[in-house]
């Protein structure tokens, strides 16, 4: 339906005249006759109050495809609307200005995280081959409090960061509209950081992967026991490493994606986010609960860290299902 007809419909369906639809919009009745018969189109203006006075949107006129709207319609492309968050200037540069202080810390705790077990297996190995007269129960003792402070450490870093991030939470969960020269602005700063991020994550890479070389080395060797516990402890810290340079990177690069909405962070993967978030919180405090059942009841921390491994390698793959099953839907 072209916009003639449904300015005569429209006007038919309020039971106007030509004339009294014309003083309406202050213009004359050949005027309204005129766009009935599609010999000429009302101006931007008139146009917008047409929409106004009728009660329908501005697309449901210009667009031949779109149908007529009822009011739960009207309701509805009013609140899609209305969901669109404005982010000014200053919001902006706020957010990503915030991002690049915070990042450093927050690669920080990461790393804590991954590196707090370290200890407890170096002195571990030390224990069964009794080494430096190293006792299993002082092995664990300084080996778990020395996990359970680095874990806290980064959990209170954790908090803080999620305190101190929730008036940003939108936009990494709602559709976003930028003000004016934001996203030129957004877009010059990712490019200028193009070259760091690319090092950041190759530098990252390169540690995960050499990570692994002490631990060969010393099994290929024939080294003792408490040789390969302790390049287990090495791995973990070159991991940590690793890991520190690439969550730098990418947190201060995922302030420029989340604002362009690029990526993860497209409405469309924003809507499967929410969706998912459930799941992905259920997942994970599963993981963590069948590693210390299993740390605790065994004592062998010394393996049962290969869990996150598994459990990573899993998430992926049950991430990769659970997305085909939603577009399915």
């Amino acid at each position: 339906m072209i916009l003639a007809e449904k300015i005569t419909e429209e006007r038919k369906k309020n039971g106007w005249s030509q004339e009294e639809l014309a003083e309406q919009l202050s213009v004359s009745r050949q005027a309204v006759s005129k766009w009935e018969s599609a010999q000429s189109m009302p101006d931007l203006q008139k146009l917008l109050r047409l929409a106004e006075i009728f009660g329908v949107s501005t697309d449901y006129l210009l667009k031949d495809e779109l149908k007529s709207e009822t009011g739960t319609e009207i309701l509805k492309y009013a609140a899609e609307q209305s969901s669109v968050r404005n982010v000014s200037m200053e919001e902006a540069n706020a957010f990503m200005e915030w991002r690049r202080k915070t990042a450093p810390t927050l690669a920080g705790a990461v790393a804590l995280c991954i590196i707090s077990p370290a200890l407890l297996i170096f002195l571990a190995g030390l224990s069964d081959s009794h080494i430096g007269n190293v006792s299993e129960n002082m092995a664990t003792g300084a080996g778990i409090s020395v996990l359970l402070l680095m874990v806290a450490a980064a959990v209170v870093i954790f908090v803080s960061y999620s305190i101190h991030g929730q008036q940003y939470e939108y936009l990494e969960n709602e559709r976003i509209e930028t003000a004016y020269g934001v996203t030129g602005l957004v877009q010059e700063r990712k490019r200028g950081y193009e070259s760091t991020f690319t090092r950041g994550i190759t530098a990252g890479v390169t540690f995960c992967i050499l990570a692994v070389i002490p631990m060969f080395a010393a099994i290929a060797f024939g080294q003792p026991d408490y040789i390969i516990t302790a390049t287990v402890s090495i791995l973990l810290l070159l991991v940590a490493i690793g890991v520190f340079f690439i969550v730098r990177v990418r947190t201060i690069n995922g302030s420029y994606v989340m604002l362009l909405q690029e990526g993860e962070y497209t409405p469309e993967e924003k809507r499967y986010k929410k969706k998912a978030e459930i799941f992905i919180t259920v997942y994970w405090c599963i993981a963590t609960a069948i590693y210390l059942a299993w740390s605790f009841q065994t004592g062998d921390w010394n393996k049962t860290w290969i869990l996150w491994a598994v459990a990573g390698v899993l998430f992926g793959a049950v991430k990769a299902v659970m997305r085909v099953r939603m577009k399915e839907k």
